[in-house]
């Protein structure tokens, strides 16, 4: 274990800012967004700016990586700059639209759903008090 070394992929590896846009709702969603960035590789610091809607991300990553886990949380996540968001939609434009996914088609099977298998397990009192609460308007 000692003596393993760490092998640099390449020589000009330096940590870089990343600042996004991203529509914060509250509170909880900094925290969303704070937890979900710091949990990927190279990532030094995340900055969260509830006032100006703005994420600073800093550390050894790749911005469009940071900015597609993003919108995996916030849809409208988008760089600072619009200039890198320019660049970003080119990168979409350029590939090809992939084909709609194979139809499958049903199948039946004589098997009872699980929810009426868990309906007919109810106990006599359960069965009581699902229908007297449906009767009381």
């Amino acid at each position: 274990m000692a003596n393993r070394q760490i092998v640099v992929a390449c020589k000009n590896v330096e940590a870089q800012y990343v600042e996004m846009m991203v529509p914060l709702y509250s509170y909880g969603c900094e925290r969303k967004v704070k937890k979900t960035l710091s949990h990927l590789k190279g990532i030094y610091s995340v900055t969260v700016d509830y006032n100006q809607q703005k994420v600073t991300v800093w550390g050894i990553c790749n911005k469009y990586d940071v900015l597609s886990t993003m919108r995996s949380k916030r849809k409208e996540a988008r760089f600072w700059k619009p200039e890198e968001n320019i660049e970003m939609e080119d990168d979409d434009e350029a590939q090809p639209p992939s084909p709609p996914p194979p139809s499958i088609p049903p199948v039946h099977s004589n098997k009872p759903s699980l929810a009426l298998m868990k309906a007919r397990s109810l106990s006599w009192k359960a069965w009581k008090k699902i229908f007297a609460r449906s009767y009381s308007f």
